[in-house]
């Protein structure tokens, strides 16, 4: 028989948010409920996942010294593709597939054929494509010279949109950009904030034009964001 798994704990309830909070209030009050992030989650770092409804590792809550060099900022860039629609732990089985064939550097992908690419980040979906994706972003790495690429570059590079030029910018360069999603505008619609339907670009300006512009809030408040949204999917599943 086997032995039974151990009870998993509970994420606590989501953070009560309410439309008269400022934006900055909002951060305010998810950072207290919730703790520092620890984003963009890398490979070979220690720490555990601090988030309660994760499941991976490599988080590094409150210290916003990361990426320490170029193969960590690089890890980033490519899972910022890899995490183009589907969830991080598939990702994370990509990259730790990508990482097992020495095949997580700009070179070792271009040098790699690209139906061997597409094999190693099946799990992260849409393969085929992703790995002409990873293709062209190694080309433009290596383009770059080691310098900081501006948002415009970025999106100029094939299979880069506006939400993963925005998370290279802030998470493997620390610039601050503000990065938007799917749950950034639904919860900010749900607080009156934004209209449902409105543009990514309308809810960044939206963004940067009530919340401090530095590096830890801007990191912090994308994350965080994300993890109300959860909480409140896991909150709703629970009452059904």
């Amino acid at each position: 028989m086997k032995p039974p798994r151990p009870a998993q704990p509970r994420p606590a309830a989501p953070a009560r948010l309410t439309p008269r909070l400022t934006l900055a209030a909002v951060y305010t009050r998810l950072l207290e409920a919730y703790g520092p992030q620890g984003w963009w989650p890398l490979l070979n770092v220690g720490g555990a996942n601090p988030t309660a409804t994760g499941t991976g590792r490599g988080y590094h809550p409150a210290d916003y010294t990361f990426p320490h060099n170029d193969n960590q900022r690089f890890e980033i860039c490519v899972g910022a593709v890899l995490t183009q629609n589907t969830a991080w732990t598939n990702v994370e089985r990509a990259l730790a597939a990508m990482a097992a064939h020495a095949c997580l550097t700009p070179d070792a992908i271009l040098n790699t054929p690209p139906e061997q690419l597409a094999r190693l980040i099946r799990p992260a979906g849409y393969f085929n494509a992703k790995a002409r994706k990873l293709r062209e972003l190694a080309a433009f790495w290596r383009s770059q010279g080691g310098t900081t690429p501006s948002r415009q570059a970025l999106l100029a590079v094939w299979g880069i949109g506006p939400e993963t030029a925005d998370s290279i910018r802030l998470y493997a360069y620390g610039q601050t950009e503000m990065v938007v999603d799917a749950y950034t505008r639904r919860v900010l619609a749900s607080l009156g904030k934004v209209a449902e339907d409105a543009s990514y670009e309308a809810v960044k300006r939206h963004c940067v034009a009530r919340l401090p512009a530095e590096l830890p809030v801007y990191q912090e408040f994308h994350a965080l964001l994300v993890e109300h949204a959860k909480r409140l999917r896991t909150e709703a599943g629970r009452r059904r």
